[in-house]
């Protein structure tokens, strides 16, 4: 798998965006990848380095349309501590 098929999208929240300031992103994956393959593509991409990765599955929600029930995609979230000399990841552009 390429890097950009691992690293979907960030998680843009307000808990992840607290925990910015800790050097810690928050970033969907894909829900076959594991911790290394993780680690290594947020490295390719962003030219940092990273010391830690955690990674949860996520269950689809509940939704209902009528008198159908079904669920939501379910997703997996990798959380991704960055050493303390690499530098910011810039998911907000500056203009």
């Amino acid at each position: 798998m390429e890097a950009r098929d691992i690293i979907l999208r960030p998680v843009v929240t307000e808990a992840s965006t607290d925990v910015m300031d800790d050097k810690k992103y928050t970033f969907d994956v894909d829900v076959r990848a594991t911790k290394t393959q993780v680690k290594n593509a947020v490295e390719e991409i962003f030219n940092v380095k990273v010391v830690k990765v955690n990674i949860m599955n996520v269950k689809g929600k509940k939704k209902r349309q009528g008198q159908y029930v079904g669920r939501t995609k379910k997703r997996r979230k990798a959380i991704v501590t960055l050493s303390d000399d690499s530098d910011e990841i810039k998911i907000f552009s500056e203009e």
